[in-house]
């Protein structure tokens, strides 16, 4: 009988709390003037982080150079140097939407490309795009050779720059000029070159981890 007596007093216990809960939210509603509902405060959505090209392209301390088609923008987390990004003022999302219609658009890429070498005569740059982007926006990466950074940290910012998995200016051209779009990678591949072992960009030397990699670096410099 005490079990059950027990049981009885917790049920009552908890309908008197759910009644009290809902007189106070009635309440609430009754004090808001006539039409209005309580509601939350609706959060202001973030934006993917992959959509931060965009976003650099309306900041004007981010912009580099700029044409009506084109605009360079300075890498927020460069991984050399010198390190830019050359991006379409339309919308196009990756090499894999590209056809024979935007050949001149990529020529002037290219042409850009050209200016920046020639304004820097002293760095070794190169120009090209990586076979899976990460980011939103089509996007071409304009690098120095040196590949100093501190924002350069593991594996896989390496050989996104270092191995075929970063296809030069000139290939993606010609690809495109020959097939009418750019050939997506499997994802064997893709997996293979990322986790390609860490080899100098500038000699033979393989390192066994990026502190190492990037401590031998500073000896081409």
């Amino acid at each position: 009988m005490k079990l059950v007596a027990d049981k009885t007093d917790k049920l009552v216990k908890k309908s008197k709390r759910y009644l009290l809960l809902a007189l106070r939210l009635n309440m609430s509603k009754r004090s808001l003037k006539d039409g209005e509902t309580l509601q939350r405060p609706v959060k202001e959505s973030k934006k993917h982080w992959s959509l931060g090209l965009v976003e650099s392209m309306k900041d004007p301390d981010a912009v580099y150079k700029e044409t009506e088609r084109i605009v360079v923008i300075r890498d927020k987390y460069p991984k050399a140097r010198v390190h830019y990004l050359v991006l379409p003022t339309k919308e196009i999302s990756s090499i894999y939407k590209l056809d024979k219609t935007h050949l001149d658009l990529i020529t002037e890429f290219g042409t850009m490309f050209q200016t920046i070498k020639n304004e820097l005569t002293d760095v070794d740059l190169r120009a090209g795009f990586h076979a899976v982007p990460s980011m939103q926006r089509l996007h071409m990466h304009i690098i120095s050779k040196d590949m100093d950074s501190k924002c350069l940290k593991t594996k896989i910012h390496w050989n996104s720059f270092t191995t075929s998995f970063f296809i030069p200016y000139e290939d993606l051209l010609r690809k495109l000029k020959e097939n009418g779009c750019i050939e997506r990678i499997s994802s064997d591949m893709h997996k293979g070159l990322i986790s390609t072992p860490l080899k100098c960009n500038q000699c033979s030397f393989e390192p066994k981890n990026i502190p190492q990699l990037k401590q031998h670096l500073l000896t081409h410099l």
